[in-house]
């Protein structure tokens, strides 16, 4: 009897969990967005100013392709930030590089158990390790091979970012050894990456660029990626980047780079259009039994777990991050590059896509996107719903000095309240219980205080009272 009862209430248990993560999925044929993508393009903005970022863009996509982009800030000294402005999107790059490679083993060209030096005869970094495993095109995938991190030069070095060219990350190999025995550990390694562009060369017969360009970009209709930085378009179409901020709260505009020899690892420059483009390509392949670059087992392959790291808990796919953020699983890469900050970040299987991308360093765009992830997924508003039903009550309110601002707004029958700055949007919703008058809804689903706006004679509302505290709307 004990047994049953218990199994009864781990079902319970399981069922009430599931219920609630499943509460309210992100359903874009289904529910209205509408005040979503306004409370989100309030909060972005916001915390820009508040991080003093140039500018930024964001995206969420769904198989289709974009669902909702906008763009913030300043794209350089002049032009307003658009959508279509790009970005160094640094080490996304490898994961063209490593579909670059996935390509290849399905044509049979190579495999994923080669030995690098098989693949590149010339390859003559020192094996320190004489027990160690080969040194194989998976282990580099994986950032699992013991490769050191860079290749044997100063590139990140501020000023001036002296990128080497490929043959000079070649004479250099002979001058470095290995940092570990091949998987053992994780070590993330810009060169490992670089030398699997290599072996795109080598094994194809053409550029690297020429290469992902013909047989990727292009069939995705890319347009706007290219694998280096581009000279010619840069303070226009590719934004400006800048500095992390100084104890002036002040950002330094970036000197021009280019990767060059690394472009495999980090040259890659795109925007949040055609990342979105790229992230739909994947949800669409993996629900198709037809090749489309690669095969759906390959791109599957590639976003399983290979490799687990003890030390660190990092997860790695085949180029791909592997992440879990509150037991939902996403796959995708970050990109930081001097003066650019970019992260992508899809789930397989809620078939939902994010990019962020930011042309400063010393910022983290994973974080916007974990808060667009959580605001999106609170929307219980069906699609014929009307929006902003509280019009009149919208907009910003003087939290000082315990704060710098309050942000009200619709949110379906309720009335939603964000305090500023919040790396992580954290809303509380409000049930109106009469004429401008609300409580707070608590987690349990009672109501707790209240919350009157008040409005002059005219009607016009000019601030709202809680705690017996009065906030008044900023003008």
């Amino acid at each position: 009897m004990k047994i049953i009862r218990l199994f009864t209430i781990l079902t319970l248990f399981i069922s009430c969990n599931n219920s609630i993560e499943e509460k309210n999925p992100i359903l874009f044929s289904e529910k209205n967005y509408d005040e979503a993508f306004q409370l989100i393009e309030y909060w972005l903005n916001a915390q820009k100013d508040y991080e003093n970022l140039p500018g930024l863009t964001a995206m969420v996509g769904d198989k289709e392709g974009v669902i909702w982009a906008q763009a913030f800030g300043m794209a350089n000294e002049q032009d307003v930030m658009s959508v279509e402005n790009t970005f160094s999107i640094c080490s996304i790059s490898k994961l063209f590089t490593a579909i670059a490679i996935m390509k290849l083993v399905e044509e049979q060209k190579i495999k994923l158990e080669d030995p690098i030096d098989e693949l590149l005869p010339w390859f003559d970094l020192n094996q320190q390790f004489k027990d160690s495993p080969p040194l194989t095109i998976k282990s580099i995938l994986t950032h699992s091979s013991g490769l050191p991190r860079e290749s044997n030069h100063p590139y990140w070095s501020w000023p001036d970012f002296p990128f080497p060219t490929k043959e000079d990350v070649i004479n250099e190999l002979k001058n470095q050894e290995m940092l570990y025995p091949s998987s053992k550990y994780y070590q993330y390694s810009n060169l490992g990456l670089s030398l699997l562009g290599y072996v795109v060369e080598e094994v194809s017969g053409e550029t690297f660029d020429n290469y992902v360009t013909k047989n990727i970009l292009a069939p995705l209709n890319m347009n706007s990626t290219k694998t280096y930085m581009s000279k010619e378009e840069y303070g226009e179409k590719l934004s400006v980047g800048y500095s992390s901020i100084n104890r002036e709260r002040e950002r330094e505009k970036v000197n021009f780079f280019n990767a060059d020899g690394i472009a495999a690892a980090a040259g890659f420059t795109s925007n949040v259009n055609d990342l979105g483009k790229f992230a739909a390509w994947q949800i669409q392949l993996l629900e198709s039994l037809e090749k489309n670059i690669i095969s759906n087992e390959t791109l599957k392959e590639m976003h399983k777990v290979s490799w687990d790291d003890e030390l660190t808990s990092v997860t790695r796919g085949l180029g791909f991050g592997v992440y879990k953020f509150n037991g939902e699983t996403f796959v995708g890469h970050g990109g930081s590059c001097p003066g650019y900050r970019s992260q992508l970040y899809l789930s397989p299987k809620m078939g939902i896509s994010y990019s962020v991308m930011i042309n400063s360093s010393g910022t983290n765009p994973g974080k916007y996107i974990q808060g667009i992830h959580e605001i999106l997924k609170k929307v219980s508003v069906n699609k014929d719903s009307d929006s902003n039903k509280f019009n009149d009550m919208e907009g910003i309110y003087i939290a000082q000095p315990w704060g710098s601002e309050t942000y009200v707004q619709s949110w379906g029958e309720h009335l939603a309240v964000l305090r500023m700055p919040s790396d992580s949007p954290d809303l509380t919703l409000y049930k109106e219980i009469s004429k401008d008058v609300f409580k707070r809804v608590l987690k349990n689903g009672e109501l707790g205080e209240k919350l009157e706006i008040l409005r002059e004679n005219e009607g016009i509302v000019v601030g709202f009272k809680s705690h017996q505290n009065i906030y008044y709307k900023s003008k």
